[in-house]
């Protein structure tokens, strides 16, 4: 990856350790990880993760932006001006602790299932020694994309464009694997094979963040004559060999290094901000590398590298996506057509090593998570209650730990299980409820983040009223405004509420266009709109919705803290194509709000005076003893 920094903080996503979630950056302390150094970015996302995380570094002949590893506390801070923010370091639990860490991933340089290759037994070469003429080499290739990703903060264009390359290689099927940070926010995007000087368009078919993986197609025969897919390996034991092949920076031509692997646990996903399984590898992954294979010795993948972790006090960890997580990505897509995402089963657990606790819950043996929290937009929220103790997962039992047997003799964190899951399995779980053991029944779906940390189809929604801007909070936003602009009380809601229900948005002004309608309100920038003249706000479409189809004399919009904007609605509604044209903004609304407003019964159901307060305490998120599974 051309280096790009992300930021964006808020980590309790599916699957993933709620403690992860950061604390606050610029002067707000702040948990951040730095993204995929390929990816050379004019703003940076970083996703928040107890330890820092990085995307595959990528490089560029041209250009190349170093990534910066960002550690738990430690915040690559920079805003549209290119304002440097430095922060405590830390990656430990507590605000003092510090150790200057960072994940990278290896991405872009700047700049059988059937079809797919999988569970072909026969290895592709026999002797590993003679790597150089390995016909396997070839499947490996050298991507180039061009971004162009959007501007949060003015909503209704994009930023530069900027190019990365990266690595990919064939599975067959007229298909090529990468990782989606590679490809994030393309406009174009072309391979080359090895030894090759032609560049052939490929198109994105599908893209998983969660698990930074995307599926390429190139249409051109030419691309495929003589090519042979790689085939797929099983799960690689601790200290086999591994060698991962790309074209990280430093040259142009193929690149291999060599080394075995160190560990394989659930682990945290830069980019995706994520939790699932991972292989740690102690060959070198540089920017570039992201998107390459990795091969066992008889010349199979077992993996696709995707970020390493930087640290002053350990060198040489890198991270490969793992063969299960590629085919579930892969029969996702098979199945739906799309990539629909990874479960979760929506709850906080806090583990039970306590004797005393486990006796005072009724639980007779050492087993068992207890259930803190049940998110509302979560099928289980039907049917688990705090305080219910988890014991089994499809009849697998679940250890005081949360983990569960994973192998021979190795466990793995209870959040793997639902990992192999698709949206709408249903599982079943055993519980200890007042001491009485029970079954029942839940549907496993991806979670509802109240804050996203990445924008579906584009470009984010906005509406301008007079020269107010509103658009929804999302991270990239928080990280193209500066965490210091956006303000604490927001930023709480943004790091620990849950959403009440599907579809609920954090409705912000992010800034007011000046014009003599909307005099004395200039200055105001970042804040919640809570109601619209005495309604409370779903979401954006939900204030679009009421705007439009109000008939009283004023605009009234109710901010936090009690703060109130006026606009005289025949005026607003007047002067709204004048500031458009003075900013030369092409229209009032994005696409997404053109459409007809469908109101939910759900939605008034869930509605609440405090609407998107629902919080997570500060407490619950540090606490080694709670995992969100």
């Amino acid at each position: 990856m051309a280096m790009a920094v992300a930021s964006c903080s808020f980590s309790m996503c599916m699957l993933s350790d709620a403690s992860r979630i950061p604390s606050f950056g610029c002067h707000y302390a702040t948990l951040r990880r730095t993204l995929y150094s390929d990816i050379p970015k004019v703003n940076k996302f970083t996703y928040s993760k107890r330890r820092a995380l990085t995307r595959g570094p990528s490089s560029n002949g041209e250009t190349r932006k170093e990534m910066k590893g960002v550690s738990k506390k430690k915040l690559a801070g920079r805003s549209k001006g290119e304002r440097p923010h430095s922060l405590p370091d830390g990656a430990g639990r507590e605000m003092g602790q510090t150790e200057s860490t960072a994940f990278k991933s290896p991405g872009v340089q700047r700049k059988d299932k059937k079809g797919f290759g999988y569970d072909l037994k026969e290895p592709q070469v026999g002797d590993s020694s003679n790597l150089q003429d390995a016909a396997f080499l070839n499947a490996v290739v050298k991507v180039y994309c061009t971004h162009t990703a959007p501007d949060y903060s003015l909503p209704w264009q994009k930023q530069r464009q900027y190019t990365s390359t990266g690595s990919a290689f064939m599975i067959g099927d007229g298909k090529l694997l990468t990782n989606a940070h590679c490809v994030e926010h393309d406009t174009q995007v072309k391979v080359k094979r090895r030894g090759d000087d032609t560049k052939f368009i490929a198109k994105v078919l599908a893209r998983g963040v969660e698990c930074d993986i995307a599926l390429l197609s190139v249409e051109s025969e030419e691309f495929w004559k003589g090519a042979e897919p790689l085939r797929f390996g099983r799960l690689p034991r601790l200290q086999d060999a591994v060698t991962v092949v790309g074209y990280p920076f430093g040259g142009d031509t193929i690149s291999v290094t060599k080394g075995v692997v160190s560990r394989i646990e659930v682990t945290s996903y830069a980019l995706g901000s994520s939790d699932l399984l991972g292989i740690q590898i102690d060959a070198a992954i540089n920017p570039g590398n992201s998107g390459g294979p990795a091969f066992n010795d008889d010349g199979e993948c077992i993996g696709v590298a995707f970020q390493v972790y930087r640290s002053e006090e350990a060198e040489n960890i890198g991270y490969v996506i793992p063969t299960t997580v590629v085919s579930h990505f892969l029969e996702d897509y098979e199945r739906n057509g799309k990539y629909t995402g990874f479960p979760c089963l929506g709850v906080l657990l806090q583990k039970l090593e306590n004797p005393a606790l486990r006796a005072c819950l009724k639980v007779q043996s050492n087993e068992g998570v207890l259930v803190r929290r049940v998110e509302p937009t979560s099928d289980a929220n039907n049917v688990l209650k705090e305080g219910d103790v988890i014991v089994s997962f499809n009849d697998v039992h679940v250890g005081s730990e949360g983990t569960v047997p994973f192998r021979s003799t190795e466990r793995i964190a209870f959040r793997y299980l639902i990992s192999q899951k698709f949206a709408g399995d249903v599982a079943e779980l055993g519980i200890i409820r007042k001491g009485s053991f029970m079954k029942v029944q839940t549907v496993l779906n991806p979670r509802v983040h109240l804050v996203p940390f990445h924008i579906d189809g584009g470009q984010p929604s906005y509406l301008i009223i007079a020269g107010l801007v509103f658009t929804p909070l999302s991270e990239p936003l928080i990280d193209e405004e500066c965490e210091d602009t956006i303000g604490l009380k927001l930023l709480v809601k943004a790091r620990y509420s849950l959403a009440k229900f599907k579809g609920e948005q954090i409705v912000i002004l992010s800034q007011v266009l000046a014009n003599e309608v909307n005099i004395g309100y200039e200055d105001m920038d970042n804040q919640q709109v809570l109601k619209f003249n005495g309604t409370p706000i779903k979401n954006i479409r939900h204030l679009a919705y009421l705007v439009d189809s109000c008939k009283d004399k004023y605009l009234v919009f109710e901010f936090e803290d009690n703060f109130l904007a006026v606009l005289e609605r025949e005026a607003a509604a007047v002067a709204t194509p004048c500031i458009l044209k003075n900013y030369g903004i092409p229209s009032e609304r994005s696409s997404d709000l053109l459409e007809p407003y469908l109101d939910s019964s759900e939605f008034d159901q869930a509605m609440n005076p405090e609407i998107g307060d629902s919080p997570v305490s500060n407490l619950e998120i540090g606490f080694d003893g709670l995992l969100w599974a």
